[in-house]
């Protein structure tokens, strides 16, 4: 016994010193990556800009956004995550291999880097797959895969190995993940698909509807952060948006308020209201006991929504806190992982390499 562990520990430190431990947060609007020993180094969009004459990848995450809308016809800006799952296998591993090789490019080891990569609660045996096959590809040596609101729970700190019931409602650009979760497990989850980019969407169709203006993607989500609010304010927040004009076809310049903002966004914040009210609905009552004690934390891009915790405080009655810096929850909890891979092993989402073979 005390061979296998001293060859564990001497195997543990070769690894360490001859390769990186990388985490990633594989997320729809923004990818975000964690270096052993430097923290996060990289937060950028999920976006890979394909030159479709060549097939060639021309440009990935912050150059490939400013190109959305702006391209001529044969160069295509793809988000390759639809919903947190790899839509586009090729594209995930190209932007994957960028991504893990831009992490690296000041220290380059011999062996592949160990890589946790977060991905939405729920999903198939095959989307977990996807994203497994498409790190190898991209050069990792060793792959695992973690659920996103654990791995949140784990980046703020909550004592998940516990039997203390934990609530974490994940907002990120794609998904919506809301989990209860004790002894190192999920209780009780629900995976939605309105998140960030729903939001956007609500807000392009608004702006549409009441003033007959076409806006871009871009364009609703810097509405959403500047004059976003679930709270009627002292002044309303005014923000100026130009579009198009669908009668005229001519540019147009109008102020949007926050009680514009509201109104568009109000039925999908509805949803997800509901939607958390079905997962404490469903959640045995001990646990239902410590999440009402301790609260519901708030993670993910869409916690910054002005006025989203009092608007959860209002309907469930429960405390509702936002943690400290929300978008790098989720890759600080892969870090953390990394850091204690033994003490985090149960975690994990099992690796499915022994599928049965087909006859």
């Amino acid at each position: 016994m005390n061979i296998k562990e001293n060859i564990k520990q001497y195997l543990e430190k070769f690894y360490r010193f001859f390769s990186n431990d990388i985490g990633i947060d594989l997320g729809t609007a923004n990818t975000l990556v964690y270096l052993r020993g430097r923290g996060v180094v990289i937060n950028e969009p999920s976006i890979v800009a394909v030159n479709q004459k060549t097939g060639q990848v021309v440009a990935v995450g912050k150059q490939a956004k400013e190109m959305l809308g702006r391209t001529p016809g044969h160069i295509v800006a793809v988000q390759p995550l639809i919903d947190g799952v790899v839509s586009d296998f090729e594209v995930t591993e190209e932007m994957l291999a960028y991504l893990i090789n831009k992490a690296q490019e000041d220290r380059r080891t011999l062996l592949g880097p160990r890589v946790v990569i977060g991905v939405p609660s729920g999903i198939t045996s095959v989307e977990t797959r996807a994203v497994r096959d498409a790190a190898q590809n991209a050069g990792a040596r060793e792959v695992h895969i973690i659920e996103e609101p654990m791995a949140a729970a784990i980046g703020i700190k909550l004592p998940v190995h516990d039997p203390i019931g934990s609530m974490i409602v994940d907002i990120g650009g794609g998904t919506c993940d809301i989990a209860i979760i004790s002894l190192g497990g999920i209780v009780q989850s629900k995976n939605i698909r309105i998140a960030g980019d729903k939001l956007n969407q609500d807000i392009t169709a608004y702006i549409r509807s009441e003033f007959k203006i076409l806006i871009g993607e871009k364009t609703s989500e810097t509405l959403k952060i500047k004059a976003g609010s679930l709270l009627e304010g002292a002044e309303p927040i005014e923000a100026t948006v130009r579009g198009r004009d669908l009668v005229t076809g001519l540019p147009r310049e109008v102020v949007i308020t926050d009680a514009d903002i509201r109104e568009a966004i109000s039925s999908s914040v509805s949803h997800l209201v509901d939607a958390v009210k079905e997962v404490l609905e469903t959640t045995p009552p001990e646990v239902l006991s410590d999440v009402m004690q301790r609260g519901i934390y708030l993670t993910g891009g869409g916690a910054l929504i002005r006025g989203l915790p009092e608007a959860l405080v209002t309907v469930l009655g429960i405390p509702v806190h936002v943690t400290d810096d929300p978008l790098t929850a989720v890759v600080r909890g892969t870090g953390i992982v990394l850091e204690h891979l033994d003490r985090f092993r149960e975690t994990l989402i099992e690796n499915e390499n022994e599928l049965s073979p087909t006859e």
